[in-house]
């Protein structure tokens, strides 16, 4: 199969990193584990084996992680923000009142959807309130669900970074915790507790995959979840398996930092896969991927779209979003015949 990325970029930086002042992200599961034994609505998600799927892209296995039923939320994104919330919960209950816990705070965040389901469904379950910036882009199919959850949505700006910059000055105006998934300069704490719960899915995978693969496909907006699992494959399992992150061609914040060596602004074009359309990387998961990737590559919104297709017809609906780094494989990202691959499915149809 040849290759039809619109762009890719082998990591330079693999092993060593690039000096960014940020945490690592973390690469042990178990705080995690103990938390959600503790959540009644947890039950780990399926990995799935996928051998129609694996013929038509030319690999040899292929299985999926499919995070659409987590916890009822309907994506990986239940991990994060939720788990952020739970240990800020342990470390203010009285007591078994864990439903008053947090009775006092308030948490605000921008989101593309899934974020601000986590946040909306913990913040209720602990007794606090929360507050969900969303950019006009984002479908409302996503605004009714957060009011569903109790969360109030606010809608600012015609992107995500608006949106985000809305609720960062929300935040300082009235003494809200700014709970947001993405990291930067002074703010690093709340985010790299949100990714530690990403470790769940990846630390189920490791144990649920029949042998290590070869080939690991990450699809990454801010790069939370891609940092996340890829810290928690090299922990598992070395420098054997290849880590490829996949972003929009709209959105390639992360290969061009790469690039650059350094942080750096991307710009393009409203994305169809708009849950990863950040035009900035989070810190923290730069730093991470920097050191723990070996491939970057981009997919372009028509691959996304036809990629989501695909996986509609075997079963696997999603949008191009949940689907992108399966979509790279379905396009043509050649990794041989031999490969046996793992991938995120990270979310469930828009209509949830």
């Amino acid at each position: 199969m040849r290759a039809t990325m619109i762009d890719r970029c082998d990591n330079p930086w693999r092993g060593q990193g690039l000096a960014i002042d940020a945490p690592w992200p973390h690469a042990d599961a178990r705080a995690v584990a103990r938390l959600l034994a503790l959540c009644p609505a947890h039950a780990p998600t399926p990995l799935r084996d996928c051998p129609a799927l694996a013929t038509r892209a030319g690999v040899a296995k292929l299985h999926v992680k499919d995070e659409r039923g987590r916890m009822g939320l309907g994506s990986f994104k239940a991990l994060g923000a939720a788990h952020a919330i739970a240990r800020q919960a342990a470390a203010a209950v009285q007591g078994d009142r864990w439903d008053r816990a947090l009775t006092d705070r308030s948490y605000v965040t921008a989101s593309a959807g899934n974020h601000g389901l986590s946040v909306a469904a913990a913040a209720r379950l602990f007794g606090a309130r929360a507050i969900i910036y969303l950019a006009e882009t984002v479908p409302q199919a996503f605004a009714a669900r957060l009011e569903a959850k109790g969360a109030k949505v606010m809608r600012e700006g015609a992107t995500y970074e608006d949106s985000m910059a809305a609720a960062e000055r929300a935040a300082r105006a009235q003494g809200w915790t700014l709970l947001s998934d993405s990291s930067w300069p002074g703010y690093t704490e709340l985010p790299l507790l949100v990714m530690e719960g990403y470790l769940q899915l990846a630390d189920e995978a490791a144990d649920q995959i029949d042998a290590p693969p070869s080939h690991i496909l990450l699809q990454a907006g801010v790069g939370g979840m891609a940092a996340a699992v890829a810290a928690l494959a090299r922990a598992r399992w070395g420098d054997a398996p290849q880590i490829i992150v996949v972003e929009p061609a709209a959105a390639p914040a992360l290969i061009d930092s790469i690039r650059a060596g350094h942080l750096v602004d991307s710009t393009g074009p409203v994305s169809n896969m708009g849950r990863l359309d950040c035009k900035t990387a989070s810190m923290i998961a730069l730093k991470g991927l920097s050191r723990d990737a070996d491939l970057f590559v981009t997919i372009s919104d028509d691959e996304a779209a036809t990629g989501a297709a695909i996986l509609a017809d075997h079963g696997l609906a999603t949008t191009p979003s949940g689907g992108a780094g399966l979509s790279a494989l379905l396009a043509g990202l050649d990794l041989g015949r031999r490969a046996r691959v793992l991938a995120i499915l990270s979310e469930g149809r828009e209509d949830g």
